[in-house]
């Protein structure tokens, strides 16, 4: 009560200073265009900054208010609204949320087909599963991936690919998800096409010197000039997460009802199970070679899910384990059981026990199976049968490691597979998620959880899915049509192809994002159409223009990291590299860096999620805004300085 009490002040308090912030930059801008625009530039920044409302609502309350300004012009003392209602909307149809919502649906077809998978597994079995090892796999491979196509893209591609690693390592996504994504925005510093304000660079310069003296004229920048300066913000994003993830990165867990820790807490409080995954691999001389599973777990209370021999992985399945399976010198199994149980069957036979899933950390996934519960119904084919006689786990693809009877809850040890089936009897079993839902058409099942991932996935798809992202690739790298037509294309190709089904598309896209975009569009506009980024710019240099050359391009630098937080990068491209241009003129500093300097600086955002990056990670990393300020406050300043430091170091 004291928390929320407390909270609420804060807020009150900080609406009041807000609000007297804006009142005095009324007395001091030129015109009332440029104070209204500031006053909800604030209240913007207010409404991130203490979460009042969800960012998406504050973003399209935003969008509102400057689209009722036409309404209340004569009020305001304006002579018509901030932003024309003709192009409030336009957001929405936007370049860059066009392009999200294509690179989710691309995204989302090449985790269909099982790639995604298959990249989490390898970077599980190089990284292991432990931050400090996960994190600058994950955070360099996308970093060199966005150095060469957009880095939204980049982050939309690898987003599966970090769920799947979180589900599998048992990392919290927001753990995962914020380096990545900052390392995405990073990369695309380390080429002129990593990013569209470089893209755009030499454009601008191209203009430029149109209006300068010979004896001025800046030469364009090649696509390699800014890799050193690139690979080291990334390099520098990637050893600050390692160094201060811990402290500055949040642990939420997104909960899963399907799987991990709450299933087996659930299984645990009702059964009185207190089952675990492990590993374990048989060595050369252990008493286990040449028997079968049904020896094994005849004697043992530990139920064998998985094994694997030469290489073969063979699951629960109708192709997989069955109870004559033989286990030989080199083997590896999968095995379900409590802790005490598997440390004594382990020492008995002699077992090496991994301390994590490894030969089976894709197979056994949380993703792809895990403990549900199935019960034989009244008329059930199987009663007077008992698991032994219909072999239940090569059969029907689950492993019974319980039964619960008459108030009474069975288990391994107790011959639980030798009994005959009743109605009513409750199976505890370990099952691949695609065999529960086939037992949900079985009438021989009544199949009792229901929270699990219904994944259906297409690998014989993967060959139009490659295609089709290659397409898209190769059109945002080698043609000069605009992202979203590119992305779109391979978006609909997925579609078309059956890689995705429409509705699958449709659910692939976080329009929460979408909407958080598309809103803050308009205030960008705003901003630049009424002069008030322009006048910003000209105060803050007015105050440092006759100091030495490296601050007035740290303040350049600082000027681009604000604009970019409130507009999008591109515009406060193209509304300050003129600026800096001149500024270096009249200071006698090299124009043609100052107008790097504004590209690369637009690159640096990561305190607030206005960023597309940022944006797109924020709802499956469970992210506030204040994790963003937290973590992206220091960053904002590693990014200036390692900038500046080594713009001056190569240049």
């Amino acid at each position: 009560m004291k928390d929320s009490s407390s909270n609420n002040t804060r807020k009150w308090v900080a609406a009041g200073i807000f609000a007297a912030m804006a009142i005095g930059l009324a007395f001091v801008v030129p015109t009332v265009e440029i104070a209204w625009v500031s006053a909800i530039l604030l209240l913007t920044i207010y409404l991130f900054a203490f979460e009042i409302v969800g960012v998406d609502v504050a973003a399209v309350t935003v969008m509102v208010l400057l689209g009722l300004t036409t309404l209340l012009a004569p009020f305001m003392g304006l002579e018509q609204g901030l932003v024309s209602n003709k192009n409030l909307f336009d957001g929405f149809a936007s370049n860059a949320v066009i392009s999200i919502i294509a690179v989710m649906i691309i995204g989302a077809g090449l985790d269909k087909t099982g790639i995604m998978s298959k990249v989490a597994a390898f970077i599980l079995k190089v990284g292991g599963t432990t931050e400090s090892r996960i994190i600058p796999i994950i955070s360099a491979t996308v970093g060199f991936i966005s150095s060469f196509m957009q880095n939204v893209g980049a982050a939309a591609l690898f987003l599966p690919v970090v769920s799947r690693i979180s589900a599998r390592s048992g990392l919290p996504m927001s753990r995962l998800l914020m380096p990545m994504g900052f390392c995405a925005i990073l990369g695309g510093t380390v080429t002129m096409v990593g990013s569209s304000p470089l893209i755009l660079l030499n454009d601008l310069i191209l203009t430029s010197n149109k209006a300068l003296p010979p004896e001025q004229q800046m030469e364009t920048w090649g696509l390699f000039s800014v890799t050193p300066i690139g690979i080291a913000l990334v390099t520098t994003g990637i050893v600050y997460f390692v160094l201060a993830g811990r402290f500055v990165l949040p642990a939420n867990r997104q909960q899963d009802g399907a799987s991990g820790s709450n299933t087996m807490e659930y299984f645990q409080n009702v059964y009185g199970i207190d089952y675990q995954l492990f590993e374990v691999a048989v060595p050369p001389g252990s008493n286990l070679i040449g028997k079968t599973l049904d020896d094994v777990e005849h004697q043992e209370r530990i139920r064998i899910v998985a094994a694997s021999t030469n290489g073969e992985i063979r699951g629960i399945g109708s192709a997989g384990l069955a109870r004559d399976v033989g286990i030989s010198a080199g083997s590896v199994l999968a095995i379900l059981a409590a802790p005490k149980n598997l440390k004594a069957f382990a020492e008995n036979h002699g077992l090496n026990q991994h301390r994590h899933l490894q030969v089976f950390a894709d197979a056994l996934a949380p993703t792809k199976s895990g403990i549900g519960e199935v019960v034989i119904p009244p008329g059930s084919q199987l009663i007077g049968k008992s698991a032994r006689d219909i072999w239940m786990r090569k059969t029907y693809g689950i492993a019974m490691v319980a039964m619960h009877r008459n108030g009474e809850t069975l288990r391994e040890g107790d011959n639980i597979r030798d009994l005959p089936l009743k109605a009513g009897d409750t199976l505890v079993v370990h099952t691949a998620w695609d065999a529960l839902a086939r037992l949900e058409r079985d009438t021989n099942f009544v199949v009792v959880t229901t929270e699990f991932p219904h994944e259906e996935l297409r690998p014989h798809k993967v060959g139009w899915a490659g295609v089709f992202f290659f397409i898209a690739l190769s059109m945002v790298l080698f043609s000069d049509i605009r992202l979203s037509v590119a992305l779109l294309t391979g978006a609909v190709g997925m579609i078309l192809s059956g890689v995705l089904k429409i509705e699958e598309a449709y659910n692939a896209v976080s329009w929460k994002t979408v909407f958080l975009l598309a809103s803050l569009i308009p205030l960008g506009l705003a901003v630049e159409t009424t002069g008030t980024a322009k006048w910003i710019a000209e105060q803050t240099l007015a105050v440092v223009g006759d100091m030495p050359i490296w601050v007035i391009q740290a303040a350049v630098a600082v000027l681009a990291t604000f604009f970019t937080l409130v507009m999008s990068n591109v515009g406060a491209t193209v509304l300050l590299v003129p600026l800096a241009v001149n500024i270096a003129i009249g200071a006698g500093a090299n124009p043609a860096m100052f107008a790097l300097t504004v590209a690369i600086a637009t690159s640096n955002s990561f305190l607030i999620p206005t960023h597309q990056v940022n944006a797109l990670i924020m709802g499956p990393g469970g992210y506030r805004v204040p994790d963003f300020m937290r973590a992206g406050g220091i960053m904002t300043l590693l990014f200036l300085v390692v900038m500046i430091t080594m713009m001056n170091l190569v240049f």
